[in-house]
Order: structure tokens, then sequence, then C-alpha cells
């Protein structure tokens, strides 16, 4: 077993090239367009692990300039919007080890688009605080009460200890506040309440929906939210629906996502004929659901919202690539008008607006381009390009993304998405079958920085939608793709099957690559099928059902968690670290040290495991980085490893 951390890249191999352009982390990670529709605020990497907002200004021109950084590793920008025209809110999400171990925290902060007056949004906790508060609040109404700079945000409440004085706050709990965002005054909204866990605006000011969790004299949730409605002018609160979760998800009832204040209704998601669908809900007390949208082969399960009042427009849905129907007449016809300018780009979507919605920042992009931002400007018809998100890639010919099907033992037609190398016959290639993550996940038709290295690097790739991926209906989801991971697993274990089949594998020539679910399903196809797969790369795997039950255990989502993994022999027979004795394939691991999703020790034993059978692994941890490896060199030297791990096992 090899064993090595990291704090950079190695020497790079053969695809070192290829690994640093694909490798490297999108220009725009997340952007915004301001009210007035003249400048833009865009989150970009800085090279390695770092981010840092950039302004560009659409009128003046010139380079974007950078007002504020992070680090990527102990903090991180996540998000950021503007406010005003000269005011932004961003939100951080910082790492902390103490005495109660590592923790998440989430902090919004306002600042000028010049950089100056950067001033704390979130409320802080005192000395006298009975506990901590890691959630930090965000914003649900940007309109906030009608005043300029003003925003409606979550805060969760920490009561605090009365000892030595009478202005203690007992109050606990997730409330709301509307928050100046320059003087920082403050105004509750919605008092805390116990068991809050959303609020949804109007996106006039006026909070309309609480959804409530039902929970256990400890704190842990039970799988139920109850959802109440405020009646317009109304501060009563009424009930509305209610909405459980189990070992499929949303079990069932009318799950509320947007209110359109002009037709008074609830937006929401809820099953229809084992789908989801999506609903309009009066927010008048009559309980009487309307069916806006339902698709007879997968779930709809996109609310399209635009602009600072999040005006609800459309729903989408992918059946092979993601689709969009549109209720307001003129964004329909704009989208189609706009769709024969931007052909090469069938991807597209309205990503902001200006406040009176005469701008909108436009994202376009294929399974062949990353994809680029634009501006459309209404009045004159004008559509401006703002900046690609991948330029390192501008001059690579990528590959294109087929949607296809295949037959699975049991007669199942499993649909998948197949990436061939640009130029090739298609035929006698190596190729890897890439299990998404998840398990509750899809793929979509469109740029993969994965499969198109692979194919880039001469692989075949196929990305199976196995049984127990969300998107297809609850009976596709199976139990979900951990109790039902016979299923999930025997359907990829057939999409190798298919390739070799088809004539597209070449003899021998077979790997399977996955990335958190993903890698337990290439571990886990292993065990169930040793001479399948000449190689495994796992990256942030989970790897033991039982360990990952333990690592909610401390979390109010643990009987969720338990639940959603079940007991029962699947446990054991589906845990790759407890049948290490079967995986006969050479194993490539990667995990990162600060991975909260799925915990660094599930690598850590799987190698060890492995290597005590005597079996072919190398293990690379990541030093300070958490599931997602969000790290440009870390990235390429993962894709320049595996690429050589891939080669040498497959004797290419």
């Amino acid at each position: 077993m090899g064993f090595r951390g990291s704090g950079g890249p190695e020497r790079a191999g053969a695809g070192g090239d290829a690994a640093k352009r694909f490798g490297a982390r999108e220009d725009i990670t997340q952007i915004s367009l301001s009210p007035g529709g003249t400048k833009v605020a865009i989150i970009a990497p800085v090279h390695g692990r770092g981010a840092q907002l950039l302004i560009a200004d659409l009128v003046a021109g010139g380079a974007p300039k950078p007002v504020l950084g992070a680090n990527g590793g102990t903090e991180r920008l996540t998000g950021c919007q503007w406010s005003t025209d000269t005011r932004l809110i961003c939100s951080i999400y910082a790492v902390r080890d103490g005495g109660l171990g590592r923790l998440g925290f989430t902090r919004m902060v306002a600042l000028n688009s010049d950089g100056s007056q950067t001033k704390m949004l979130s409320s802080e906790t005192n000395d006298r605080s009975l506990g901590i508060m890691q959630e930090g609040g965000s914003v649900i109404d940007w309109a906030g009460s009608g005043k300029g700079g003003t925003v409606l945000m979550t805060r969760m409440f920490v009561p605090e200890s009365a000892t030595g004085t009478h202005l203690a706050s007992s109050r606990s709990g997730l409330g709301a506040e509307e928050v100046d965002v320059t003087t920082m005054a403050r105004r509750i909204v919605e008092p805390p309440r116990e068991g809050a866990v959303e609020y949804i605006s109007d996106g006039e000011g006026h909070v309309r929906i609480m959804g409530l969790a039902a929970r256990e004299d400890n704190g842990v949730e039970k799988g139920r939210t109850t959802y109440l409605y405020r009646a317009k002018g109304s501060r009563d609160w009424r009930p509305l629906s209610q909405v459980r979760f189990g070992a499929q998800g949303v079990t069932g009832g009318f799950d509320p996502y947007g209110v359109d204040p002009t037709l008074d209704v609830a937006y929401g998601f809820e099953d229809k004929d084992g789908r989801r669908a999506l609903y309009r809900m009066p927010l008048d007390g009559s309980g009487k659901e309307e069916l806006v949208l339902a698709h007879p082969t997968v779930d709809v399960d996109g609310l399209v919202q635009v602009g600072r009042q999040r005006r609800v427009v459309g729903v989408s849905y992918a059946v092979e690539q993601r689709e969009t129907q549109f209720f307001d007449p003129a964004l329909a016809r704009l989208r189609t008008s706009l769709g024969k300018a931007l052909a090469t780009k069938p991807m597209m979507t309205f990503v902001d607006a200006s406040a009176d919605e005469h701008k909108l920042l436009v994202f376009a992009g294929s399974d062949t381009d990353p994809g680029r931002y634009y501006v459309f400007n209404k009045d004159t018809h004008q559509l401006a390009e703002v900046l690609p998100v991948r330029p390192q890639l501008e001059s690579t010919k990528l590959a294109t993304v087929q949607s296809i099907s295949f037959k699975a033992a049991d007669g199942t037609t499993i649909p998948a998405y197949l990436t061939l190398p640009a130029g090739s016959s298609g035929k006698n290639l190596p190729a890897i079958v890439m299990p998404h993550g998840g398990p509750g996940d899809r793929d979509e038709w469109g740029f993969d920085w994965l499969s198109q290295f692979y194919a880039n690097r001469g692989y075949a790739v196929l990305q199976p939608e196995f049984r127990g991926s969300s998107g297809y209906g609850r009976a596709w989801f199976q139990k979900n793709g951990f109790q039902s991971w016979q299923t999930a697993v025997h359907d990829i274990d057939d999409a190798g099957r298919y390739l070799q089949t088809a004539g597209i594998a070449a003899p021998g020539k077979l790997a399977i690559v996955g990335w958190s679910y993903g890698g337990y399903a290439a571990l886990q196809s292993g065990v169930l099928e040793p001479d399948l797969f000449k190689a495994i790369v796992a990256i942030a795997p989970v790897t033991d059902l039982e360990t990952l039950r333990s690592e909610a255990s401390d979390y109010t989502s643990s009987a969720l968690v338990d639940r959603f993994i079940g007991h029962g022999p699947h446990v054991q027979a589906g845990s790759p670290a407890q049948n290490v004795g079967r995986i006969k394939a050479p194993v490539l691991l990667f995990h990162g040290d600060r991975d909260q999703n799925v915990g660094v020790g599930e690598s850590r034993m799987m190698a060890s495991r492995l290597k005590g059978a005597g079996k072919s692994v190398d293990y690379v941890e990541f030093t300070g980085l958490d599931h997602q490896l969000a790290d440009d060199d870390v990235r390429a030297q993962l894709l320049d490893e595996s690429d050589s791990f891939l080669r040498r096992s497959l004797a290419l």
C-alpha cells in the first residue's frame, strides 16, 4: 500500500498538461447582476484553493477588480449578491477545530463594491450565550420592507445566561429579521420558534410560509415538517401542508418552494403517480391544490425564479438534458429567440436580472462548451458576452456526450450518458464506467470535467442512471442506493458489460471510477463481481455503512440517516470495507482530511484492510480539503495520478 499526504501536485505524468487544464476550477463559480444592471459580482478561484470576489463594470469596461478574498481552507467564499448598486452581501463558510471537534460555520458579511465598509451582517453570540451559533442566517427577501438597502434574513437565536445581569435573552430557535445592510440596524419580523427550519417570503417583504420540523426531546429530527401560511394582510399562521421524509427522501405532502404574491399562491412539489410534480396552492385556506406540470417518465423538480423578487416564472425537469417550461409568455418568447442566437449552446438559463428586469444575466453552454455568461438588454436587444467559464479549455477539442440506454440483466432499460474520445471510432477503447454520487442524485447531459478529461486521454466513459438514482420517480429510486445496493451495483456492473458487448471497451481494458457514492459503488462492484473491472478509482468514498451511520450520531439528522441506511444483512454485505477479500482489481483511493460528508476514516479503513488482505492499493490523502477537493493543483494531481494508475492497471 502506498500512503501519501499531499500539500501540492507531484510531478506531472503523460497527462499532466491535460490534467492541469481540466483540473482547474471554473473561472466563475457564482455571478450576480447589480440592481441597475451595470455591474456584475463574480466569485472566481485564486490558483490553488482560494477564491476572490471580483467586480466588473459592464459600462466602463476594463479588468474585473478584486475586493474580497478567502483562503479556501479554513474559510470559503460561497456566494455574493447585490443588495443595492453599491453594496453586496456575501456568505462565508468556515471550519474551526475546538473542544467540540471540527465544526462548520456560516456567516454573512456586507461590503461596498470597492471592498470598503465590510461589516458582519450575521448576528453574533456573546460571553453569556449558552450555545454556539453555527448558522449565520440566509437572505430570504432582497426587498426588505420596501426600503432601500434592507433585507429580510433568517437568524438563529441562542439563549443567554441570566447570572449577574437583567439583559440576558431567553429566546431560542430560528427567527427572521429586517437588517439595514449599511448601518446594521436590525428589527425582528419573525420571533424565534423552536423547531422552525424555514421561512419563505413573497419577494415583497412579507414572510408568508413557515416550516416547523418535528423533533424528539433531544432535538433529533423525526422526519416530518409541518408548513404554515399567512393569508395576505394577516399575521395569523394557518396550516398549509405536512411533508414526510423517509428512506426514499420526501415520501409525501405538498413541499412549498416559492410564493407568487400576484396570484397569491404557493408553488411546491408533491408526488403524482410515483413521480415529483409541480403544484400550486392558493393561500386562502381552501387547500385546493392545482397540478401545474407532471411528466410521465421523470420527476419535475426545478422551480425557476428570476430577479430580486425571486419571481416564479417556470419549472424544469431533465429527461436527457434539462428543459424549462415558462409560465411567463414574454420570457418563453425570449428563451426561444435567444436559443436561436445561441444555437450551439442549448443549455441556456436566466441567472439573474436587474431590478426592472430590463437586463438579464444569461448562461449558455453545451456538452462541448463549458459555458459562458452574457448580459441581454431588452431595450436594445443586444446580447453581450461577459466571460467564459473555463478559458483554459478554449482551444481544447471536447468530446460529444450521447444519451443512450442499455439493458440490465433483468431486462430493465437503463438510461446513460456515453462520452467517446473526440475523433475516435468508438470501438475497442479503454473504457470507464463512472457512477454518480448521491446516491440520491443523477447525471444530466452537458459538460462534465471528469468524464471530459478521461475522454481527452482516450477513454470511453459511460455514466449510468442506475436504479437508486433520483429524478426518475420513486420506483426507480428503490429504497435508495444503500438499502437497494444490490440492484444499483448490478445496474452499474451491467453498464460495464454493455461496453464490452457493444465493442466499445477493448478486451481487458475496463475500469470503474467514482466520487462519493460513486466511489462506494466502484468499490462495491469489485466485491460483487471481482473479475469485471480491472482497476478501481474511488474518490471520497463511503466504505462502511455502519461507520457512515455513526458519523451522523451527533447531529439532529441522526434518525433520518439511520432510517436511510436501514438495518439488516444488507449493511455488512453492502460495505466494501467488510468484504475486501473479494476484491481482485488494484484500488486507488483519494480523500480530503476535512471531509464532513464522508469521514476520511472511511478511506483510511479501506486502505488498511486492503493492505492487510494482501491487495494492491494506493491511498492519497489531501490535507485541509473537504469532500469537493476544491483545489486546482489537487484536482490536477488527482486526474494525472488516476490516469497513470489506469494506464498501468490496464496495461495501456
